[in-house]
């Protein structure tokens, strides 16, 4: 492995995952087992509310190296993977999603790239395994989270990931209900890496980002992290004045030359209309940002856990 790695944390967050947890389980093991013999995998269990807590309750009761973790409500990918990472026990953590979309194999490939000079790997897909309208949505939101995590890689990343655990230590005081695992890891270093793994079609269900809620995750991680809306509001500010100033000067000019103004009411509507367009972009601007504040001074919760089961009766601490 590229840096020594001793012991490893897998997180999972797991969501309508029943159909593929047995499964994934046991290829975990079969490949974790020959990279380390400490190992743990971390399932966080976003209540999607199938048969997926029971499952994982059997699996940690006969695997002491299985720990379960439930959320008491339905919080999101990035808030489970949080409140997982906050768990893990070991040097390198690893985090992945519960469709089998991403081989275990492959771990030791994010590993043996987690050298000296890297602290995050990211699996980027070779194929991505989705349609037209989700396929869109994700280069959106990975744009936007290029922006926001200020790293070359932005662009690259992926759910499965691998990560010196000690990381974790830069965001340990984070609480807001809105969470990027992504731009948090960025504010702990910017030394990243991307390796390409091969990304499978899923193999039971259908993913819980649709092409709504990736562009609400784009919106999200735009207000969320970034100035970005505030940056463009006031470059199309900038622009009107610029054509507003362009008009009055057509217009004065044409006064001087015709001796009138210039005729027509469909001319002074469109003028109103970019004008009044351009300020309610702006106050809707402004009004995302100050709700994300309101939600803060609200004090949400960036995640409540509901129960958590282990073999040995270890607390499990998120």
């Amino acid at each position: 492995m590229g840096d020594a790695v001793r012991s490893i944390s897998v997180v999972i967050p797991v969501y309508r995952g029943a159909p593929t947890l047995r499964e994934l389980y046991g290829r975990l093991t079969s490949s974790l087992e020959q990279l380390t013999s400490t190992f743990e995998i971390i399932f966080v269990e976003d209540c999607g509310g199938d048969d997926s807590w029971s499952i994982i309750t059997a699996i940690a009761a006969a695997d002491e190296r299985v720990r379960g973790i439930r959320m008491s409500r339905n919080y999101g990918q990035h808030n489970a993977l949080l409140c997982g990472i906050r768990a893990a026990r070991y040097d390198v953590t690893v985090t992945m999603d519960d469709d089998l979309q991403h081989s275990a194999t492959e771990i030791a490939s994010l590993l043996e790239a987690l050298g000296p000079e890297v602290d995050v790997v990211y699996g980027a897909p070779q194929d991505e395994q989705h349609g037209l309208l989700r396929d869109a949505a994700s280069r959106l939101t990975k744009l936007v989270l290029a922006g926001a995590m200020d790293a070359g890689t932005g662009g690259k990343v992926s759910a499965f990931r691998a990560f010196r655990t000690r990381l974790r230590e830069g965001f340990s005081d984070y609480r807001s209900p809105t969470v990027s695992i992504d731009v948090l890891l960025s504010w702990t270093t910017s030394r990243f890496a991307v390796i390409k793994v091969p990304h499978a079609p899923r193999a039971a269900g259908v993913s819980g980002y649709s092409f709504p809620r990736l562009i609400r995750h784009a919106i999200n991680l735009m207000t969320g992290f970034t100035t970005l809306p505030l940056q463009i509001s006031s470059y199309i500010g900038f622009f009107l004045v610029l054509f507003g100033f362009g008009i009055f000067v057509y217009v004065g000019a044409s006064f001087l030359i015709n001796g009138s103004a210039v005729p027509g009411f469909a001319f002074l509507a469109s003028i109103i209309a970019l004008f009044s367009g351009a300020q309610l972009f702006a106050l809707g601007v402004i009004g995302e940002y100050l709700a994300r504040i309101h939600f803060r001074t609200m004090d949400r919760p960036t995640y409540v856990v509901s129960e958590t089961v282990a073999r040995n009766d270890d607390d499990v601490h998120c």
